[in-house]
């Protein structure tokens, strides 16, 4: 075997090593996941009540409650550029109480939401908004 030919074949398995290596290092870096959940259990609540992520991270809404809820922000309290989110995609607050079956979250589904925009987010259930479920999303 010519050395030229050796040296390739050494040059490429030190970049396939270092190629899986560098594909690997945020899996073992200890870096936390970009999501943060907010769980909807059975006592009509947001669980966390608040909860804080920075600018760019997902928010994920999951149904744990053997009912259907919606995730519905409060127009006026988004913050100015941000966007405005509900479950069933509205883009704005009017047009998800309108259309209130279009926003159910079934049982064991899940609504997310990306805040790109820091400032404080107030939320709701429409269907539980008088028993009290209602949450912030803090974005630092």
């Amino acid at each position: 075997m010519s050395r030229k030919l050796y040296n390739r074949r050494i040059v490429l398995r030190l970049g396939a090593a270092t190629l899986a290596t560098l594909s690997t290092a945020g899996c073992l870096s200890g870096e936390t996941s970009s999501t943060q959940t907010v769980t909807m259990p059975d006592n009509h609540i947001f669980e966390p009540k608040t909860a804080t992520v920075e600018s760019g991270e997902t928010v994920m809404w999951t149904n744990e409650s053997n009912i259907q809820h919606t995730v519905t922000a409060y127009e006026d309290e988004v913050p100015n550029e941000a966007t405005y989110f509900a479950s069933g995609g509205f883009g704005s607050e009017r047009a998800a109480r309108n259309r209130i079956s279009e926003g159910l979250i079934a049982p064991g589904k899940y609504y997310e939401h990306t805040f790109n925009q820091p400032g404080t987010y107030r939320y709701y259930c429409i269907p539980h908004e008088s028993s009290g479920m209602v949450g912030t999303i803090q974005v630092g």
